[in-house]
């Protein structure tokens, strides 16, 4: 099943961000669901939130995993929304 997951950083929160990212970027890597993915950016160029997509058994699945996310464990997001969802392209 695939799930997208898109995240909102809270306010203020890049220095979080840049002291976490190195633990996301491993988590991604080690559990090995991650098919696509990357940060989204504001206006300023500055890196805001989260756009994954993620290959899972179920959406219990997607929900422990986004939990267990270094960046979700640091208090980095403000809003997380996971969808199932069905690849058209390519």
């Amino acid at each position: 099943m695939l799930v997208c997951l898109m995240a909102h950083d809270k306010p203020g929160s890049l220095d979080v961000r840049k002291a976490n990212r190195d633990a996301h970027l491993a988590y991604l890597k080690d559990t090995g669901c991650v098919t696509l993915g990357g940060p989204f950016r504001d206006s300023q160029g500055d890196m805001c939130g989260s756009m994954l997509v993620l290959d899972l058994p179920d959406m219990a699945a997607a929900e422990a995993w986004a939990a267990e996310d270094p960046y979700a464990k640091a208090g980095l997001f403000e809003t997380v929304t996971l969808r199932e969802w069905i690849q058209v392209l390519p």
